[in-house]
């Protein structure tokens, strides 16, 4: 969803827009490394990046050891129970972060989140107005 925003995804950047407008109003915005490392891609230089992060008002939060281990152990059973390698590590990353340090995950890829990591309350801008 960051990407959306930063980038004027055409076709989602405003609901993704809208959608962080909403979380941010109603608490603090955080993202894990991964997601930051993701963000910095988009940019020419990193301090780019990060004063846009920054001007958003989304906080950087650290994943942990607990995070690490519950990802690891979530793709595991995702592999075991037939899931592709199309998911990577980074993904499991992202949504471990989540469970342990945030009221809910901003993706438009709710399917899988919800799939993979069933506490997580999830919010897709693409879902409609509620994005639930």
């Amino acid at each position: 969803m960051l990407i959306d925003v930063f980038s004027a995804d055409a076709r989602f950047g405003e609901a993704s827009r809208e959608a962080v407008r909403g979380c941010r109003a109603e608490g603090s915005l955080v993202a894990c490394d991964v997601v930051w490392a993701e963000v910095a891609a988009g940019f020419s230089a990193s301090a780019e990046a990060e004063k846009a992060l920054t001007r958003l008002g989304v906080g950087f939060s650290s994943l942990d050891a607990e995070a690490a281990l519950l990802a690891g152990h979530s793709w595991r059973a995702y592999r075991q129970t037939g899931g592709t390698r199309e998911r990577v590590i980074a993904d499991f990353l992202i949504g471990a972060h989540a469970v342990g340090r945030a009221e809910r995950l901003l993706t438009r890829d709710r399917g899988f989140y919800r799939r993979c990591f069933k506490e997580l309350c999830v919010v897709d801008p693409a879902a409609g107005s509620s994005g639930r």
